[in-house]
């Protein structure tokens, strides 16, 4: 509907980059593919990938809803084989992410 000032009420999605370290038991029990597998349901773009240090990292982007019911999916599936999470935010746009892909 139109005001009388002719402003339109514009929606604006908000989208958010997340870079996650996953600590615990996380290599060698399907965390990537499982990853990769549930991100399926949900329109997000990123990656995961192992690091050498043990630990996983997940590069996600998309709206912070969504993002959160991801993780969420995620630490149900590892949640006893996860002893830490470290979190941060990023700006999105940055490294070009296309789908969600396991990089090695």
């Amino acid at each position: 509907m139109v005001g009388i000032s002719g402003l339109r009420r514009v929606l604006v999605m908000t989208i958010e980059r997340r870079r996650i370290i996953f600590e615990g038991w996380v290599q060698g029990v399907g965390f990537r593919m499982t990853a990769r597998r549930l991100s399926s349901a949900y329109p997000i773009l990123g990656y995961v990938r192992n690091r050498d240090d043990g630990r996983v990292e997940l590069v996600v982007e998309g709206e912070p809803e969504i993002l959160s019911s991801y993780l969420r999916a995620l630490h149900h599936e590892f949640g006893d084989m996860i002893r830490d999470i470290h979190e941060e935010s990023e700006p999105s746009g940055g490294e070009s992410l296309a789908g969600f892909t396991i990089r090695y």
